[in-house]
């Protein structure tokens, strides 16, 4: 079960709201995850994520990021990527970034939060939660427990500006229609740099190949990279015995 919650998000004399869907873990409390969307919103693919990631024991937040836009229901139709794609060219990215920044700060302070805050985002929110991470060691600011990337669709353009060192996991397929092999492969020599980032690719898998809504879903690809999500935040973000 979930419930939607409202996160302060931005300054100024006029508060702000994002709304946030909000899991809690049976045992009530647990580490932090942010959880970061597609382009396609909080979708019921999304939610499922969210949904197993409060399973395993951990409380998750995931904003609404085109809540700015007046968006905050799930990108839906035939027609779902060209929306998709037209709300992410009408975000500003850097209020996207500190929105998420937003949620990640809220997850800290929550009662029910008893350990450390990651991150975990798919395409759009893959992207985003790079950057926020980024953002958040070069402010000298607490960095995030863990980032879970799976294809991050604006790395092309932020693996060479900006770095993360803390452990961070990243999926690619490599038969992505939007992120050309050699890209990928220039993103993982740049990413691996820092020696707590974790590199996986997957043969003949295509972008978004974890969303079983999607065409380009991939069962085994998926079944690997979400087996490795949960060793890698295991080790990272590890639940405490009883928490889940």
């Amino acid at each position: 079960m979930s419930e939607t919650v409202m996160v302060p998000a931005g300054s100024g004399a006029t508060p702000t709201q994002m709304p946030t869907r909000l899991w809690l873990p049976s045992a009530g409390h647990g580490p932090g995850i942010v959880l970061l969307q597609e382009i396609f919103g909080v979708s019921a693919y999304v939610q499922r994520r969210g949904a197993a990631l409060a399973e395993l024991g951990y409380v998750v937040a995931a904003p609404e990021i085109f809540w700015r836009l007046g968006v905050t229901s799930p990108v839906e139709g035939d027609d779902a990527l060209q929306q998709g794609m037209a709300l992410v060219q009408r975000l500003d990215w850097d209020q996207a970034v500190l929105d998420a920044l937003a949620a990640v700060e809220w997850l800290r302070q929550q009662e029910s939060v008893d350990a450390g805050v990651g991150v975990v985002g798919f395409c759009f929110g893959g992207g985003l939660g790079f950057n926020v991470a980024a953002r958040l060691e070069s402010q000298g600011a607490a960095p995030v427990d863990a980032l879970v990337s799976y294809y991050g669709s604006s790395l092309p353009g932020l693996h060479a500006q900006m770095t993360v060192a803390a452990p961070s996991l990243h999926h690619f397929g490599l038969a992505d229609s939007f992120i050309d092999t050699a890209t990928v492969r220039a993103i993982e020599t740049s990413l691996t740099r820092q020696p707590a980032t974790v590199f996986e690719t997957y043969e003949g898998a295509d972008h978004a190949f974890d969303n079983d809504e999607m065409p380009w879903h991939d069962p085994a690809a998926s079944a690997m990279a979400w087996s490795t999500t949960k060793e890698f935040l295991r080790e990272h973000l590890p639940v405490s015995d009883g928490a889940a």
